[in-house]
């Protein structure tokens, strides 16, 4: 398949990549009698063995990747962030950090390091990867750490027994890139009709086709559109994440006291359902690009949806969590001491000075992460107020 005029294509040996990718799919597509849940094509697209984009030896992350997460944009976010470590840790006497899918490393890196200076160090530094390329990209980050740093990073490979883990649990862009379901509605009396969306061979290429949705998908569905106030239009589609509430019980099941600290692109669920959004939040990026061929190139471009904040506040709900706090990323980095943080950075000369500018103004402002980005708070056994949380409070919006 062909680009679209505004994408730079793959090179050669990423091309054959993505059709060996695509081989293994069309594969799955004929065990299942030609029509594959978009749920099913989404995790193969990313986590298929050796094969998915997130688990093959591509750049994912900075400025030659695909995309560019906060710690990428600046040490400033990590910084900010063992402010709120500490207030955990020194509440529990102690305790660990377990970061959940980390990324480039950047932020177990920048963290480690800051609290070191706040000494306000964990007792391990634990990651869940699922990815054995990024987890090899992690160990070499962190292997420029200090010795007394590196001999508390120990990767794991499931989450800790069941009321084992004490300490905090860190979700930096993880909940946006689990599979989803897609569906498409039709308002109807007494009910909506609703369609499951999915995947099958068209002319040799991947397309869209629709299905009568099972009943549990139907059910929730139905559900989703009283809450937005029955006022979807016709053919509105979107998505949701059938493991998000799972995904928030096995973590509270872990947790014996501490926090959970989720950070992610997402609305409460009325604004994630609004009326206006008619196609959803699900898209591709490809080389900083927004990419709305969801079927191209399968393990070369991230897929990515927003996360329904209001589901995972019901399921902590669910699971005796308290909602400690709910916030956007820019408040959240304000509250967890910025000004300090940056009063206490002198920059030597005028170009570092507009270079941590643009760091501030991408990490905080509307435009860019400040408030698309939000940062819930779930707690076990806290009592002190948790830095970050102590500003704008969003929780009724939920």
């Amino acid at each position: 398949m062909s680009a679209p005029l505004t994408l730079p294509a793959p090179d050669a040996s990423a091309l054959v990549h993505s059709e060996h990718l695509r081989g293994l799919i069309t594969a799955e597509i004929e065990a299942h009698q030609g029509w594959l849940p978009f749920r099913r094509y989404m995790e193969l697209a990313l986590y298929a063995p050796m094969l998915g984009y997130y688990v093959a030896h591509s750049r994912k992350f900075g400025r030659s990747g695909d995309f560019v997460t906060a710690p990428e944009v600046s040490p400033l976010f990590a910084r900010c962030l063992a402010r709120s470590c500490e207030d955990v840790l020194t509440q529990l006497g102690g305790g660990m950090i377990l970061e959940l899918g980390a990324g480039s490393g950047a932020l177990a890196t920048h963290l480690l390091q800051e609290l070191a200076v706040l000494d306000a160090l964990p007792e391990r530094y634990l990651i869940l990867e699922i990815s054995p390329d990024l987890r090899q990209r992690q160990a070499q980050r962190l292997a420029s750490l200090d010795e007394h740093l590196r001999q508390r990073v120990c990767f794991i490979t499931e989450l800790p027994a069941e009321g084992t883990f004490s300490g905090l649990i860190l979700a930096n862009e993880v909940l946006d890139a689990m599979p989803v379901e897609r569906f498409c509605v039709w308002p109807d009396i007494p009910s909506p009709r609703v369609k499951q969306l999915g995947v099958v061979m068209h002319n040799g290429a991947f397309d869209w086709q629709a299905r009568p949705a099972p009943a549990s998908m139907r059910h929730h569905i139905e559900y989703l559109y009283q809450e937005s106030g029955h006022c979807w239009p016709a053919a509105y589609c979107s998505e949701y994440n059938p493991m998000l509430a799972p995904w928030i019980k096995a973590l509270a099941d872990s947790l014996h006291q501490g926090l959970v600290l989720l950070i992610d692109y997402g609305y409460p669920r009325r604004e994630y359902y609004a009326p206006q959004r008619t196609q959803g939040t699900l898209l591709g990026y490809y080389r900083h690009r927004v990419v709305q061929d969801l079927l191209l190139w399968p393990g070369l471009m991230d897929l990515t949806a927003h996360v329904d904040f209001t589901t995972v506040a019901e399921a902590a709900l669910d699971n005796a969590l308290a909602l400690i706090g709910y916030t956007t990323q820019a408040w959240f980095l304000l509250d967890a001491g910025l000004e300090q943080v940056l009063a206490a950075s002198p920059t030597d000369s005028m170009a570092a000075q507009l270079a941590q500018a643009n760091e501030v103004k991408r990490l905080t402002l509307p435009g860019e992460m400040g408030e698309r980005f939000q940062v819930m708070g779930l707690g076990r056994g806290l009592h002190a107020p948790i830095r970050g949380f102590n500003g704008q409070d969003l929780r009724s919006r939920l």
